[in-house]
């Protein structure tokens, strides 16, 4: 990556509608789930098995053209600077999980305020769950994916707010604000932000780890009429078998 591009500000998001990027229509393109433990490029980091959430798994899984694009990625980011992947597909459970939790967080802090107020709060830094499959959460795609920089003996580095963090200083653009100037958490922000942007991605204002390529948010954002990622699942051995065996003539019978 030129170094320009370090010091190229962020450009300035505005909020969206997660109801205007739910009336995209989606044609899913069949695209596989590759685990990103196979890559030896990019560090994977399964936050939420780590912090041991139920039913989180311990395994990144993206779909196949946003894993070669993360590779991508690894090529125009600085010498010394690594790519950490996060979270990639995620169960319906988990993300019920975290929406949950974060709304009862805002009740317990904001108790006058009426649900739906809470409801439009919490959906600035957590998806709506959702498992329909004209409007699937994101990350049930296999598009969405969870990101950060480490340097080259895997510390993390300072993006100015920790991931996930319930704060307007997680907005992907707010260390553009001139009591961030020159600091280095703005200067490692923007590395991801362009190197992944360069490489195809969209960004979730609201959040600077998340970024899109292939689903409804990234079509919404791209302005393609069409997404090419629809709810997906890691390949399951048992429904396997059984699409393999029923009508095949594996067992015969017995003579």
């Amino acid at each position: 990556m030129c170094r320009n591009q370090e010091q190229k500000k962020i450009p300035e998001t505005c909020d969206f509608s997660w109801n205007d990027y739910r009336k995209i229509t989606i044609e899913d393109n069949g695209e596989a789930l590759i685990p990103l433990s196979t890559s030896g490029k990019i560090v994977t980091y399964p936050f939420y098995a780590k912090m041991g959430i139920a039913n989180a798994i311990p395994e990144c899984f993206v779909r196949e053209t946003v894993f070669e694009k993360l590779h991508e990625v690894v090529s125009l980011l600085p010498k010394r600077t690594r790519l950490v992947v996060l979270d990639g597909w995620r169960p319906f459970s988990v993300q019920q999980y975290l929406f949950d939790t974060l709304i009862n967080i805002l009740k317990k802090s904001y108790p006058e305020c009426p649900e739906e107020y809470l409801h439009e709060k919490a959906k600035r830094l957590v998806s709506p769950p959702s498992t329909d499959v004209k409007s699937p959460s994101p990350h049930l795609t296999g598009g969405s994916i969870d990101v950060t920089l480490c340097d080259n003996i895997g510390r993390f580095i300072d993006m100015g707010t920790h991931f996930d963090e319930a704060s307007q200083d997680s907005w992907t653009d707010a260390l553009e604000a001139s009591r961030w100037e020159n600091t280095e958490a703005q200067r490692n922000r923007r590395i991801l932000f362009h190197a992944m942007t360069e490489a195809g991605f969209t960004n979730l204002p609201s959040e600077w780890w998340h970024y899109d390529f292939g689903n409804q948010l990234w079509a919404y954002r791209t302005g393609n009429t069409q997404a090419n990622y629809g709810v997906t699942r890691p390949r399951d051995i048992i429904r396997q078998w059984e699409s393999e065996i029923v009508g095949s003539d594996f067992i015969r019978p017995m003579p």
